[in-house]
């Protein structure tokens, strides 16, 4: 939101379950005309529709391990649905939240080409959960008349400290490198990759703000989209930028993967961008170690000193 109003958004309309101290502290400084409960929030848009120009549909039960696929299919699937049919009544163009958990063991590589996304295979019920909208959005006659699905790689970033074990391994590691001096990571129990050599597309979050308010005005070339870096690096590589961000000594450990997750356990994701770019967007990613050396100096250390 601190993006918007740096655009001369002031006039957002913040929807959310409101009450959280941790998540108040991401609302700091921010400019916001209201806040709307997300359980009241339909019912708001049928009232207010014609004061909004533009939906950013971000938030979803984002727990991995979360296995309640009834509470995902009404907060993930459902929710989202009520929203687009309002958007197409309405004629307000969308943004909304997909995950390249929908790519699953990346069998099928991570292409974002729509003709193959039904044909994905996610890991868990919150994938399957984004996965089900993706599918059922490109089934769809009517849409809004402009909208993107976004598939989220690894995002880090700014003021994610409410979301427990959901954060960024760049939260964990600057956590646990304060308290202890070192980094455990998980061992591979993958003979085609070495202690912590598995490889992630990690995407800074001002880099997803970007892409976010290019959509916003843009407003062409509806679909579904990667967000992600478009380079893979390893947990090592994260890892050894965050001791150095932070001025330490590298000392990193390994563990076992839990045996719960360590059949599901994704050793490479890469977001291939050149969908995104053909549409126009043109501006460079941080690099992992531009984006680890902003976040830990410029924001996780003084958050660490204020407390």
């Amino acid at each position: 939101m601190k993006r918007l109003n740096q655009g001369n958004f002031n006039a957002i309309i913040a929807v959310d379950q409101f009450g959280e101290s941790a998540k108040e502290k991401n609302l700091v400084g921010v400019k916001i005309q209201e806040f709307v409960d997300r359980d009241q929030f339909m019912r708001w848009l049928d009232k207010n529709n014609e004061l909004v120009e533009f939906i950013f549909h971000i938030g979803a039960k984002t727990d991995t391990s979360e296995f309640d696929t009834v509470l995902l299919n009404r907060m993930n699937t459902q929710y989202t649905k009520d929203i687009w049919a309002r958007c197409i009544q309405y004629q307000i163009p969308l943004v909304y939240a997909s995950s390249a958990a929908t790519y699953g063991l990346g069998e099928m590589g991570y292409d974002d080409d729509e003709s193959k996304i039904h044909l994905l295979k996610p890991l868990n019920p919150y994938g399957q959960s984004k996965q089900d909208f993706d599918l059922w959005a490109l089934q769809q006659k009517e849409k809004p008349f402009f909208w993107a699905g976004l598939k989220f790689f690894n995002v880090y970033g700014p003021n994610e400290y409410h979301k427990g074990r959901m954060a960024s391994v760049i939260w964990h590691a600057f956590n646990q490198i304060s308290k202890t001096d070192t980094m455990r990571l998980f061992r591979s129990h993958n003979p085609q990759f070495k202690d912590g050599e598995q490889m992630r597309d990690f995407v800074y979050v001002k880099d997803v703000m970007e892409v976010c308010i290019f959509l916003m005005h843009h407003r062409k070339n509806s679909g579904i989209y990667n967000l992600g870096s478009g380079k893979a690096r390893t947990f090592l590589d994260l890892t050894k930028s965050v001791f150095k961000a932070m001025g330490k000594k590298e000392n990193i450990e390994f563990i076992d993967t839990p045996t719960d997750i360590r059949d599901k356990y994704q050793y490479f994701t890469e977001a291939n961008m050149e969908k995104l770019k053909k549409i126009g967007y043109s501006k460079s990613f941080y690099s992992l170690e531009e984006g680890t050396d902003d976040y830990v100096k410029n924001y996780l250390m003084k958050v660490f000193k204020a407390y």
